[in-house]
């Protein structure tokens, strides 16, 4: 028997969360609207009786249709031997599915993109990761299904337009891209290494700074970048140039210095520090450190730089933002630099 409360359109919010909080609701089953004398209820499936409700048994309970997993669109197509190598998580960029398939099915992988974009109606391509490659850290990647390799991706209200062939885009970062878009609040900051704006945009669309000076080498990147200040319009906010940041970083400007990338950014942190102006500012600095020199390295590379430049730190804050490969993690040091 499949039981129902029955409850007045009006009172169902609280009645719902009511069975929420007391883990009584059986989200199986859907809730149905009714008309009993001319008036509106709601049957909400409950698991068994609740005491103080009306309840009744369903005669014609209507279910959810179950998700099916990637694994279970496959299991009539796959063998149990390549079942066991199906990928389990992949990236959504817009209208754009970016999966890593193991070598050992990849002989398998359009039947695999086919069932992805079975799950996904809305997504138009499917690209295979390989990785990163090069200088600038491009993505490793080619198309198994679609032409499109060109997507606006939204997040936080911000929207990012990038070829995911030559741009990488980390879901990780979200948590400190929505920390970062709530200071700067009319200050002057530098972004060195801005990307296509991961920091720039978020912080000029919600923050408002006084400007952001947004500094990338990439001339890929740059294009990019210079599309999604209009895409965002904040033309009035971000100011890009494309150049290297040991060059071109302005000094004794900001109140503010992003250092969002990784892999050689301490050879910058000089370049960081001066930009900050005499009065004052915070730095946040990105590393990939080894766990076992969490936080000593990247604070004693931000000490060493700002001694050599006659500068004084204050450490604020030290954060693990994701694991960036086995033992080794990307963690973000905010320092008050004076």
């Amino acid at each position: 028997m499949k039981k129902a409360i029955l409850i007045p359109v009006e009172d169902a919010e609280s009645a719902r969360s009511d069975l929420l909080k007391n883990e009584l609701l059986d989200g199986s089953r859907k809730i149905k609207l009714i008309s009993l004398k001319g008036e509106k209820f709601l049957e909400i499936p409950v698991k068994t009786d609740v005491k103080g409700y009306t309840v009744i048994e369903q005669d014609a309970p209507e279910y959810y249709e179950k998700l099916q997993s990637l694994k279970d669109r496959l299991m009539s197509v796959l063998s149990s031997d390549e079942l066991k190598h199906v990928p389990s998580r992949w990236q959504i960029l817009g209208d754009i599915i970016i999966v890593n398939i193991p070598r050992k099915i990849d002989n398998r992988k359009i039947v695999i993109a086919k069932a992805l974009l079975g799950m996904y109606p809305r997504c138009k391509s499917v690209i295979q990761d390989f990785g990163i490659k090069g200088q600038f850290r491009e993505p490793n990647r080619k198309t198994i299904i679609g032409d499109k390799v060109e997507t606006i991706n939204k997040e936080h209200r911000c929207l990012f337009k990038m070829d995911v062939t030559k741009i990488m885009y980390s879901k990780g970062n979200l948590p400190e891209r929505k920390r970062m878009s709530k200071v700067g609040s009319g200050e002057i900051v530098v972004d060195m290494f801005a990307g296509i704006g991961y920091f720039s945009i978020p912080m000029a669309v919600h923050a408002k700074p006084r400007q952001v000076i947004a500094i990338e080498l990439n001339p890929v990147s740059f294009g990019y970048l210079c599309e999604n200040i209009k895409l965002n319009h904040v033309e009035n906010i971000i100011k890009p140039i494309n150049g290297d940041c040991a060059e071109v970083t302005p000094q004794d400007v900001a109140d503010r210095v992003i250092m969002g990338y990784v892999g050689v950014t301490h050879h910058y942190l000089e370049q960081g520090i001066r930009a900050i102006k005499k009065s004052g500012g915070v730095l946040h600095y990105h590393e990939t450190t080894p766990e076992s020199l969490l936080f000593d390295r990247p604070v004693t590379r931000i000490e060493d730089a700002a001694h050599t430049v006659g500068r004084r730190v204050e450490i604020l804050d030290c954060r693990r933002i994701k694991k960036y490969s086995p033992g080794v993690w990307h963690v973000v040091v905010d320092a008050h630099v004076q």
